[in-house]
């Protein structure tokens, strides 16, 4: 994606924020990820002790014997051989510091160990920061599946989607709509801000996660960002979930604090969120934008590309969703913290509206390209997809004003939600399931890849009935008046993007 994005003109990083001082002096807290490794126990004093460069670079190729200081400073050598076995001393046992005879090593593995490539599991005991009493144990495993589960970073060329003509407003309520977005789309120069962030950040994240790889998702890529939108990062550790409640958080909790030590400059106010699906919440100085990253949310860097191909395969889709999220958010149901729907949430809708039209506007893209949109396609491929769907085709020639009327109709009076949930990846509304993710739930949109329900977090009936009287009063507003200022302050709205 923008691979040039160097040239952008944002200024770089600060020398002094690029080259880390010392920074793995910290204690470094590593737990294994398989069973069968063995776990090498050592303890030291590491204040004076500088990691070699491998553990940066990630290079798995063998770490070179060298001297370090352990428990009174007295040095001793390394090597990839084993020094004990047991209680049992050998013969090169000899001339070890007493208080390391003490100790075990078990290695069996002979391979060379890159410490920040494995994730604490959440019983790992924490230790004592350097400098205190107490000297920090350091827990390291070499752990080959990580490393494999992601490809080496590249950079691949960010394809744009095909040019499309925005269609013809022949009344005047189409008129609105259609200037709406024109003037509250996210334009180039706002993702280029974005990216460019992503960038650098991801520059930063690789010398504590070298393997790792820094995606741009959701609305700022999907097709539907407005000009206030806000970006959100998703940090690929590994091509498989992680476990949110332990890993995830360990790991933000990293960058967190990398952010606040070398990337002040840059970076202000990071927060670390524990949500069902915890984000470092920040905002970049430069560009100004807020950001949400999260960890391994595999599921977000997938839709977000299916829903920007259909953002591109029709020209009414893109305007009709802009506006619907602006009419919304004016109406506040657009916040889950606040028990309503999602940004997401109301894009699906949008889609499977246009799906089930009597003529249909919108296909099942991932019913009818099973192979584009599959969930075992590797993650560095996704992004092609949206340049690979021919544009589709409908007779239906509704105007963006009918389309609108026609969408808050439907959802005010036809569509059944007790029974049906929403479903954009079979076209249609599908019977509602059973399961404990659909149970108690007032509105059923089903996630297109892992089948949860988006909108999961209207869960109380009173907000239910708002969403549900505000879908009905503007139905009846905009279809007596034709006039979208009477649902949607346009001024006040395009004053905002």
């Amino acid at each position: 994606m923008f691979p040039n994005s160097s040239n952008l003109g944002r200024p770089p990083f600060h020398p002094k924020y690029q080259q880390p001082n010392n920074f793995f002096k910290l204690p470094l807290n590593l737990s294994p990820t398989v069973s069968h490794q063995q776990i090498i126990d050592a303890q030291f004093n590491c204040q004076n002790v500088d990691l070699p460069r491998t553990l940066l670079s990630g290079n798995l190729s063998p770490i070179p014997a060298q001297s370090l200081s352990y428990g009174n400073g007295s040095p001793i050598r390394t090597s990839t051989s084993p020094v004990f076995r047991g209680r049992k001393r050998l013969s090169n046992e000899q001339n070890v510091p007493l208080d390391v005879k003490r100790q075990r090593f078990h290695s069996p593995h002979h391979e060379s160990t890159v410490a920040n490539q494995t994730v604490p599991l959440p019983d790992e005991r924490r230790y004592a920061a350097p400098g205190s009493v107490t000297p920090p144990l350091l827990h390291s495993y070499y752990v080959p599946d990580l490393v494999r589960s992601v490809p080496p970073f590249r950079e691949a060329p960010f394809s744009e989607p095909r040019e499309i003509t925005l269609p013809v407003a022949k009344d005047e309520l189409s008129q609105q709509v259609l200037n709406v977005f024109q003037v509250c789309q996210q334009r180039t120069c706002d993702l280029k801000k974005k990216e460019l962030c992503r960038t650098q950040l991801q520059r930063e994240i690789q010398l504590i996660f070298p393997q790792s790889r820094l995606f741009l998702v959701g609305s700022s890529l999907n097709g539907f960002g407005t000009r206030s939108s806000d970006g959100d990062l998703c940090l690929l550790v590994k091509e498989e979930p992680v476990n949110q409640k332990t890993e995830a958080r360990y790991i933000l909790s990293l960058v967190q604090k990398h952010f606040c030590t070398r990337l002040s400059g840059y970076i202000e106010r990071p927060q670390l969120i524990p949500a069902k699906v915890p984000i470092v919440k920040f905002r970049d100085k430069v560009s100004c934008v807020e950001f949400d990253l999260n960890v391994n949310n595999i599921v977000g860097i997938r839709n977000t590309f299916l829903l920007r191909t259909y953002a591109y395969l029709e020209s009414r889709v893109r305007p009709l969703v802009l506006v619907v999220k602006k009419w919304a958010s004016h109406h506040e149901i657009n916040d889950a913290s606040r028990g309503t729907l999602n940004s997401y949430s109301l894009v699906l809708m949008v889609l499977h509206y246009l799906q089930t039209l009597p003529e249909p506007i919108l296909p099942s893209l991932q019913k009818n390209y099973p192979e584009s949109f599959s969930s075992s396609m590797q993650l560095h491929l996704v992004h092609q997809a949206p340049c690979t769907i021919p544009p589709y085709l409908s007779k239906n020639g509704s105007a963006l004003g009918d389309l609108l009327l026609g969408f808050l109709k439907y959802y005010a009076t036809e569509f059944d939600w007790n029974n049906k949930m929403i479903s954009v990846r079979e076209a249609k509304a599908l019977p509602r399931p059973d399961g404990v993710e659909w149970r108690n739930k007032f509105i059923c949109v089903e996630e297109p890849f892992d089948g949860t329900n988006t909108a999961r977090a209207v869960h109380e009936k009173q907000k239910f009935d708002m969403i549900k009287d505000e879908f009905l009063k503007s139905w009846h507003r905009l279809k007596s008046k034709r006039d979208l200022n009477s649902i949607l302050p346009l001024r006040a709205t395009m004053q905002n993007r």
